[in-house]
Parts: C-alpha cells; sequence; structure tokens
C-alpha cells in the first residue's frame, strides 16, 4: 500500500470513528436524530445499504463499521452518566445544545433534497411529517405517554420494554426521527437511561436486541423510498426536523449563569455542526473513493 493510500486509510477509519462517536450521542441525547447525523456525515447511504443486506459482503462491512462501533459504544458509555447529570441540573441549556445541531444540519438536508426531484404534491407530506414531530415531542416534553407506557395494559415489564425498544429501532431508520424522543413518548427513556448508566444489562439487553430487529426489518422500506422518491425522503426529513426543533424547546433561562451556559451551548453546537459538514466533504469515502464504499451498487 503505498503512503497516500495508506494516509488516505488512516483519515478514513478516525472520520468513521468520530461518526461512531456522534451516532452514539445521538441514540441516547433527545431531540437528535441518529439518521440525520448520519446524513449530515455523509455516510447514512452506506449504512442503510449495509443493514438492510447485513450478511451481504459481511467481512468488508464488518471492516468498514467497527470504527464506527468502537466510537458509538465509547460515547455512550463515556456520557451515560453525564447525560444523566445534564438534564437533571441544566436542562435548558442542554436541550438548546441538541436544538443548535439540528438546525444546523438543515442546510446539508434541504441539499439532498434538492439533489431530487421536487414535486408541489410533496408539501403535503412535509407538513404531515411536520405535524408527527411536533406531537411526538410534544407529547413527550408534557409528559403525555401512552397508557399502557405506565400500566403495561396487562403485559409484563419484561415484554413492554422490549417492545418499546423494536418500535424505536423502526423509526430509527426514518430520518429525522429521533430514537430517545420516541422512547420518551412510550415513557421508558428516563428508566432505560437509568439502567445504561448503572449497566443493567438484563434490563438493556433484550431491548437492544429487538431495536436490533426493528432497524434491520424496516431499512429496506426506508432504503426503497429514498432510492425512488429522494427527493420526497429528504423533504420529509426537513418536515421531522422543523417540528422536532420547535416541540424539544425548553423555553428560556430563568438565571443569567444558565442564560451563559445556553449561549456557550448554542455556539458549541452551532459550531459542530459546522466542522461535521466539512468533515463529510472531505473524508467522505462514498464520494471521494467509491472504492472505499463497503457495498457497491450493482
Amino acid at each position: 500500500m503505498s503512503e497516500i493510500a495508506a494516509e488516505k486509510t488512516k483519515k478514513n477509519f478516525l472520520y468513521r470513528l468520530l461518526c461512531g462517536v456522534l451516532l452514539g450521542i445521538s441514540v441516547i441525547a433527545p431531540g437528535i436524530s441518529g439518521s440525520i447525523m448520519a446524513v449530515v456525515m455523509g455516510v447514512y447511504d452506506d449504512l442503510i445499504e449495509i443493514i438492510s443486506n447485513p450478511f451481504k459482503n459481511f467481512i468488508k462491512n464488518a471492516i468498514y463499521l467497527f470504527p464506527m462501533c468502537l466510537g458509538a459504544g465509547a460515547s455512550m458509555i463515556a456520557l451515560l452518566k453525564i447525560l444523566r447529570l445534564l438534564f437533571e441540573h441544566y436542562p435548558v441549556p442542554a436541550y438548546l445544545l441538541f436544538i443548535s445541531l439540528i438546525a444546523g444540519s438543515i442546510p446539508t438536508v434541504a441539499a439532498q433534497a434538492k439533489a431530487g426531484s421536487i414535486k408541489p404534491i410533496y408539501a403535503l407530506g412535509t407538513a404531515a411529517a411536520f405535524a408527527i414531530a411536533l406531537s411526538v415531542g410534544l407529547l413527550s416534553r408534557h409528559g403525555i405517554a401512552l397508557e399502557a407506557a405506565a400500566t403495561g395494559q396487562g403485559i409484563a415489564e419484561e415484554l413492554y420494554y422490549p417492545i418499546s425498544g423494536a418500535i424505536a429501532g423502526i423509526t430509527s431508520m426514518i430520518p429525522g426521527m429521533s430514537v430517545s424522543m420516541v422512547l420518551m413518548m412510550l415513557g421508558v427513556y428516563e428508566p432505560l437511561l437509568n439502567a445504561a448508566a448503572d449497566l443493567d444489562v438484563l434490563t438493556v439487553a433484550p431491548v437492544a436486541a429487538c431495536f436490533a430487529c426493528g432497524m434491520v426489518l424496516f431499512s429496506r422500506v426506508t432504503k426503497y423510498v429514498f432510492r425512488k422518491w429522494r427527493g420526497l425522503g429528504y423533504l420529509l426529513v426537513l418536515g421531522f426536523m422543523c417540528g422536532s426543533l420547535i416541540s424539544i424547546f425548553p423555553g428560556l433561562p430563568k438565571t443569567p449563569i444558565e442564560t451563559v451556559i445556553s449561549i456557550l451551548a448554542i455556539l458549541l453546537g452551532c459550531a459542530i455542526s459546522y466542522v461535521l459538514r466539512k468533515l463529510a466533504q472531505k473524508y467522505n469515502a462514498c464520494e471521494n473513493d467509491p472504492a472505499a464504499s463497503p457495498q457497491m451498487k450493482e
């Protein structure tokens, strides 16, 4: 391998490691869509291709995913306890940080929508996506979860948590949907966050397994929609994003210290979004080197 090729491979590995870190954060951070993060970082198409055909080119897929899994696992373990403390003591700056991250990715998603065909009728889909995201977010914000979340409607807690994980896995493949927001609506986000922070494997493992199953089973549908109706798909993303931005807005800071922290959080979120866009343009293996993509379109 030449020095140039070796350097490029190293950069792609480090970039995918960073992608994994941010994807791990998006799984546990309310209001952040993991699929949107993947779109912004330029790895969404590869991920959905791999997830929809997990055993095709298995070795290449494993090599491609390894740094992402490594980064995601490390970020989730490192940030679980921090997020729990952050939302307990500084909820407003935390939500404003996530809002700025989402808002900063809007230009990228809009560009993706323009790359496909756009028809006036698609405005109805965008409005519907906006309404759904807004409704789900407001339900979680005001603590109005499904009645089943509180009582299980006769279903044991051992079954209800994994079922909730499967539902979250299905929605995770829809760009713009936040996994943690769905878990909030179902009334299981906080207990799962606490269980993960306490390394309660017996509670978390079945949920994670059902999450993966839901993600894999629904990925083919999502891939089909985004390949056949790319413009519509990304307009739906914009609708979900805008609805999420409104629904998770926590209100204005109440103290001078909280105001300062909130301003810093917003600036940090915008800076991260800007860096992500630049990194995606520079190191996206699919765009710069088609041979680096683990699954070539046949």
